[in-house]
């Protein structure tokens, strides 16, 4: 599998290529895995082949690799190794993505996790189309991502959801927390498109116990802590790993991802359902299809911090409510595993190989 993101720094794509890649080898398939990568390589399997540079995409910041050096190790590997099938997360993605579409050394997989602002697949279509082409199965997160690549690349496409590792998020204690608390939980980026201000902003109408804990950082990090420097309800965290943000989720009573555009599919809230979190979210086409509206989550408009004030505060006062959609969540998990996505995946490279 190849990654065009460095799988040191937290993001969807990532998770989900080092998941399957874990779900793979321990049923006793030989994976290699090359990324980018900028610290030590997370797993003994991956194989980095070089450091990022941070580039604008999607309203957000991908750390890509498209340098040549980069792209003559990929070669050499390529070149080097006699691989059954290659798996490419975001094939059309400058860097070793890209280089591995016009090597094609072994039947090509294509994963598209995007959804989102078509203008890029507009303006270069005369180079996606006959990339597009070379890859011999083409696969969507959602039918959000279909819908984007779709129009340009045409052929044939399967829309295989994300899987959550259920066991890692459902399994353990939860991270410790005051007793007279009840305490939102926020995971993701702080730029704009995450809503994180939205969500801010909703905790000045809800009760004075409600506490919440922030995530991660970004662009906008040092603008909300000085804007909100004088709420000592809100406990900034930083970047966390993944077994705290796993101990998190399980000892939150809510999870609010308050995005306002641009997701194709909530990876994260399956972690929360498989952590048994109830979730509260934002009416996203991303979002609606992985936690169903009143079914696994309470959504609501985006960028409306009152009704998303009105949304946390019925969670976190009903238990039974609550209680349902935590419920809902976790069988949700159950059928959204990694283990089965991996199920389908091996079906496509068996087909190919």
């Amino acid at each position: 599998m190849i990654c065009p993101y460095s799988l040191t720094v937290p993001g969807g794509v990532q998770g989900q290529v080092l998941g399957l890649g874990q779900v793979f080898i321990d049923r006793g398939h030989e994976v290699r895995v090359l990324a980018p990568c900028d610290a030590p390589r997370p797993e003994p399997w991956v194989t980095t082949i070089g450091t990022s540079q941070l580039n604008p995409s999607n309203g957000s910041i991908a750390p890509i690799a498209p340098d040549m050096a980069t792209q003559l190790r990929v070669m050499r590997t390529l070149r080097d190794e006699t691989f059954d099938v290659v798996h490419l997360h975001e094939p059309l993605v400058p860097g070793p993505c890209a280089t591995t579409l016009v090597m094609k050394p072994a039947p090509l997989v294509g994963t598209f996790h995007a959804a989102g602002d078509p203008s890029d697949y507009k303006s270069f279509a005369w180079v996606a189309r006959p990339m597009g082409r070379r890859l011999d199965a083409l696969v969507a997160v959602s039918d959000d991502a279909r819908a984007l690549a779709e129009p340009t690349l045409g052929g044939s496409w399967t829309v295989l959801y994300n899987g959550v590792d259920v066991a890692r998020f459902g399994v353990g204690e939860p991270w410790p927390r005051p007793t007279d608390r009840r305490i939102v939980l926020f995971v993701g980026r702080h730029e704009e498109r995450k809503g994180l201000a939205v969500l801010l902003q909703s905790l000045e109408t809800l009760p004075s116990d409600v506490r919440i804990w922030v995530a991660s950082d970004g662009p906008q990090t040092a603008e909300l802590q000085a804007r909100h420097r004088d709420d000592e309800r809100i406990e900034w965290l930083g970047r966390i790993g993944d077994v705290e943000k796993a101990q998190r989720l399980r000892g939150a009573d809510v999870f609010c991802a308050p995005s306002l555009h641009g997701e194709s599919f909530g990876v994260v809230l399956l972690e929360a359902m498989a952590a048994a979190t109830p979730i509260v979210a934002t009416d996203l086409p991303g979002y609606s299809r992985v936690a169903r509206p009143g079914r696994e989550a309470l959504l609501v408009e985006p960028g409306d911090p009152g009704a998303l004030a009105i949304a946390l505060r019925r969670v976190l006062t009903d238990a039974d409510y609550a209680g349902q959609l935590a419920e809902a969540g976790a069988c949700r998990a159950d059928e959204l595993s990694m283990d089965n996505l991996a199920d389908r995946y091996l079906d496509i490279y068996q087909r190919l190989a």
